[in-house]
């Protein structure tokens, strides 16, 4: 299906048909228990495919395995090659081998930024901010340790939201996909060098899978005047906010992960237990996982 094509024709039903005919009716239909994340199985690696091909995500849940802490980055990008990614978005906040630890910090630079605290942070999508070379395409999280409390995240398919926004109003999609739509501004803070970035909120790919890139944070956007655009940006946060049946909302405890072609999600407010911080690694990559 071409993303830019608005008219109301077979091949536009056809995939709305089979969307919603598929669409997971809970969290419990994105789970794919795992031996060892590390070596996954072609069972598991199959099972995985399949809800990146219904959903654009899974969550993964690994049974105890006896792997050293230390080890469960690696074993994160190993899952990832074995999905078919593999170019890491080597980020400055990230560690040397491209993964991120996600844990609070009391002071440094990465306690400037919001990941890196207690802080609930809104809808959006990873690297909204990066620039079109540089684009996410599929996230991976792996849980070492939970928060004491909280941390939940919520989840939405970007095919679900696009094609309900194009049920409201085809124009949101029109008005979506203007190289104009949404800017992201830049940051010459703390090393970086990050100019404006300037595009769509949603696109077709090279490979014709859709993209989505999207921040609910104000501070972090300028919309587009274009009264076309400010309409389509007040509709996705509404049907963002009301949840319903295409959000998904779970919590990661020890041994579980999400895996994702960075999927539109949330994380709440969180309280940690101080002996035991909460931890997640975080992998971004600029290939898709494939179905």
């Amino acid at each position: 299906m071409r993303w830019g094509d608005l008219e109301d024709g077979p091949v536009w039903r056809a995939w709305r048909d089979r969307k919603t005919a598929e669409a997971p009716s809970g969290l419990g239909d994105l789970v794919v228990e795992m031996a060892d994340l590390a070596a996954p199985t072609d069972a598991e690696v199959a099972a995985i495919r399949a809800l990146a091909r219904r959903c654009n995500m899974a969550v993964v849940a690994e049974r105890p395995h006896g792997r050293p802490e230390a080890e469960d980055k690696a074993a994160l990008v190993a899952l990832g090659r074995r999905l078919g990614v593999t170019s890491l978005d080597r980020n400055l906040l990230a560690d040397d081998d491209g993964v991120t630890p996600l844990a609070v910090h009391k002071g440094g630079t990465r306690a400037r930024y919001i990941p890196y605290t207690d802080r609930p942070i809104a809808w959006h999508t990873d690297g909204y901010y990066n620039p079109p070379e540089r684009t996410v395409r599929a996230l991976l999280l792996y849980c070492a340790r939970p928060a004491a409390s909280g941390g939940e995240n919520r989840l939405m398919d970007h095919e679900m939201l696009y094609l309900r926004l194009r049920d409201e109003d085809p124009g949101h999609i029109a008005a979506l996909m203007r190289p104009d739509a949404m800017t992201i501004p830049g940051n010459d803070e703390d090393g970086f060098d990050r100019q404006d970035t300037v595009g769509p909120v949603f696109a077709e790919d090279k490979d014709g899978s859709l993209l989505v890139r999207y921040t609910a944070r104000a501070r972090n956007v300028a919309w587009s005047p274009d009264p076309a655009v400010q309409a389509a940006a007040a509709a996705i946060q509404r049907i963002l906010n009301a949840g319903g049946a295409d959000v998904f909302t779970g919590r990661l405890t020890t041994g579980m992960g999400l895996v994702s072609n960075n999927v539109l999600h949330t994380r709440e407010r969180f309280v940690d237990d101080e002996a035991n911080p909460r931890l997640l690694y975080r992998a971004r990559f600029h290939d898709r996982i494939l179905g």
